[in-house]
This record gives structure tokens, C-alpha cells and sequence, in this order.
């Protein structure tokens, strides 16, 4: 576990999944995992590609989402430290559902999947804790998609900038979104145009400020209003 720094041990335990893990557990994937560094832009993998194992993001900001045959995108989600990705394919052994980029410079930890296999071989009991991480996932896209069927634009973006804002339940709260308009506007399937009008909106209540490739929310309570969840 050489590669492993305390420093990274640190950043991992400041979210949920990996902070509430059985001890022995968190030594495991420690023990296995290596560092990856990935240059902006560069691919970690496809939708399609074999199963390649558990991932979290220790700097930087990856980029997950697809790409249409007409250049269409959809950006699913930003993962940020310390959020770990990729465990679908650790229970059904398919291929990769989407596309991951680095957005920008990233730093990440890699568990192999020959390596989460043969510990979940010796300990199936840790079965339950992934399936939790990707119970955690799941729940949040349900969320995602009743608000897509369900609310207008502007409380659907409004709640979406709350679950940042909040961690989305894994890490605790933060003032400042590093989010472009662009990726905001991919996240919710909306227009530039119409994702900027809103936050200009926001911004004129108070609720936020926005500033270059960030949105620094400036009251949450006037944002939960926005939301309509008080």
C-alpha cells in the first residue's frame, strides 16, 4: 500500500460510502488499487468496453456521460473527490454502459476488477457494501428522472444545483459548484439559453453568484425556495 498516501486515505474517508466500509474492507481496496493520472480529454473508457474495475476521483473532474452518431451529447454526471465510479460492471460483468473523460487533469485511484473479484471470492459478504454504492446511484437517478417527467425547467435545475450544493448526500455541503453553464445546461437536457436565464434569475434573487466556470451558491434557502422543497 506504499502507493497509497495518508493524505488520499483522508480525502476517501471524507465520503460516506468509503468512510462507513468495514475496516478490513477499506484496507482491501486500498491495498490493491494503484494511481492512474490522466491528461485532459483523455479517455478512461467507453461505452462498451470489457469491465475494468472501481474507480475513485482523488483530483480533478471526470466527465460521464455519450455521444449520439450525430454528435449529440448527454452528459450524465461531473464525478469529483471522492466519489467512486464504475460498479455496475462489477455485478454483471457487461460492458461499459457509458463513456468516462477527464475534465481536465485527474488523479484517480483504480481498483482492478480481477482483484475486486477474487476479494469478493474471499469475502462475500462485502457483496452488500457495493451494492450499496450502486443503490446510492440508483436512487439518485430515479430522483433525476421524475424530475425530468415532473417539474419545469427552472425548479429542475434549481434542485440540481441543491443536490451539488449538498454533496449529493456523500460529502458534506460546499459554497462553490465548479460547473459550467454548458455542462449544467447537458446535465438537464436544456438549452444554454434557457440554462442561463435561469441562473441569471438566481443569481438576481440571491440565491447564487455566478463567476467563470463556477456558480458559488450564495444562500441555500433561497435556493431550496427556488427548488420548491420548503
Amino acid at each position: 500500500m506504499s502507493e497509497i498516501s495518508a493524505a488520499c486515505r483522508t480525502l476517501l474517508e471524507s465520503g460516506q460510502w468509503f468512510r462507513h466500509l468495514p475496516p478490513a474492507l477499506r484496507d482491501a481496496l486500498l491495498g490493491d488499487a494503484r494511481i492512474l493520472q490522466l491528461e485532459p480529454g483523455q479517455r478512461l473508457f467507453c461505452r462498451g468496453d470489457p469491465p475494468c474495475g472501481l474507480y475513485a476521483v482523488l483530483e480533478g473532474m471526470m466527465r460521464v456521460g455519450a455521444v449520439s452518431r450525430d454528435g449529440k451529447e448527454a452528459l450524465l454526471t461531473l464525478v469529483e473527490p471522492p466519489y467512486w465510479f464504475g460498479e455496475i460492471s462489477l455485478f454483471d460483468r457487461q460492458p461499459r454502459t457509458h463513456d468516462a473523460y477527464a475534465e481536465g487533469a485527474v488523479r484517480l485511484l483504480h481498483v482492478a476488477q480481477a482483484d475486486l473479484l477474487a476479494l469478493l471470492v474471499r469475502e462475500p459478504g462485502y457483496w452488500r457494501d457495493f451494492a450499496l454504492l450502486m443503490s446510492q446511484k440508483l436512487r439518485l437517478a430515479f430522483i433525476a428522472l421524475e424530475e425530468i417527467c415532473l417539474l419545469p425547467a427552472a425548479p429542475r435545475l434549481a434542485r440540481r444545483l441543491l443536490m451539488m450544493a449538498e454533496g449529493y448526500g456523500e460529502t458534506g455541503a460546499r459554497r462553490v459548484l465548479h460547473l459550467a453553464q454548458e455542462q449544467l445546461a447537458l446535465m438537464l437536457g436544456l438549452s444554454r439559453q434557457t440554462t442561463n436565464q435561469i441562473l441569471k434569475e438566481l443569481e438576481a434573487r440571491g440565491a447564487l453568484r455566478l463567476t467563470y466556470g463556477e456558480i458559488e451558491i450564495s444562500d441555500l434557502g433561497i435556493l431550496r425556495q427556488a427548488a420548491g422543497v420548503i
